[in-house]
């Protein structure tokens, strides 16, 4: 069972990897300057944790992110006061084997590279349980198409936030899904996981991933999320999201929980 979850593990990862090389983050950038940007993850699953570093480009640019090499990467355990190195596999894509994050620790990444030193904290919250993922008839009224429900319990007496990952037949889709417990704090959740952009059939084999997240990381993905739902031409100027680094990077660092769960759609 735990190599099958490493395997899903691995799997996702590497769409994530992919699809932060080929996805447009809608930033604030017109013909500026390139800056730094990071997005780093640590999970509670022993195994390969993952970095990438790459420089913005401007707005009116092609989507080909240049990457930094012969970057200083760590991750302090502040808890521990351990530091895990990181080293570079290719060009701006850094990892370490094997480590694991712990829930309710602290940890701080660091990045050096270029005569400057990037910083960001984030603190792993406790595990809420994904209990299940579930398929039922679209209501926008065509039968033949499903919406995807997660089902979980929200802890109570906690400020707790969370990021979901869709994926139909391996193919990541494009929403993202953050959501906190403003409105269901203690009570049973099942959220609706729209998707527009991909049909989802009958038959069809979905995964999601669900991530348990810190209050500065729902931001930035909360913040991203607002975006994509306003659309080109929705009247609302790109902006950067709230990154957790400091010294003008941009991208975050995360430390989450994560499950994955996948069925096939009735």
């Amino acid at each position: 069972m735990r190599h099958k979850t490493f395997i899903y593990l691995l799997f996702f990862a590497l769409i994530a990897i992919v699809a932060s090389c080929q996805k447009v983050i809608s930033l604030k950038l017109n013909n500026s300057s390139p800056q730094l940007v990071i997005e780093g993850n640590l999970t509670d699953v022993y195994g390969v944790q993952y970095v990438m570093i790459t420089k913005s480009i401007p707005f009116t640019s092609i989507n080909d992110f240049p990457r930094v090499s012969g970057a200083t990467v760590s991750i302090k355990d502040d808890s521990t006061g351990h530091v895990f190195k990181f080293h570079e596999d290719t060009a701006g894509i850094y990892s370490i084997y094997p480590m694991v994050g712990h829930h309710g620790r602290k940890y701080t990444m660091t990045v050096v590279t270029g005569g400057q030193t990037y910083t960001a904290t984030s603190t792993m919250p406790h595990l809420v349980n994904l209990d299940s993922v579930t398929a039922k008839i679209s209501t926008f009224g065509r039968n033949n198409l499903r919406t995807i429900t997660v089902n979980y319990q929200d802890q109570p007496n906690a400020a707790n936030q969370y990021r979901f990952i869709l994926a139909v037949n391996g193919i990541q889709a494009n929403p993202i899904f953050a959501f906190d417990d403003s409105f269901t704090n203690g009570r049973y959740v099942r959220q609706d996981l729209f998707e527009n952009s991909t049909d989802i059939h009958p038959h069809d084999t979905v995964a999601v991933e669900m991530q348990c997240i810190d209050r500065n990381i729902y931001e930035y993905w909360f913040s991203l999320s607002q975006q994509q739902q306003n659309g080109p031409g929705g009247g609302t100027t790109p902006s950067n999201p709230p990154s957790n680094f400091n010294n003008n990077a941009l991208g975050y660092f995360s430390a989450h929980t994560t499950q994955f769960k996948q069925i096939i759609v009735n």
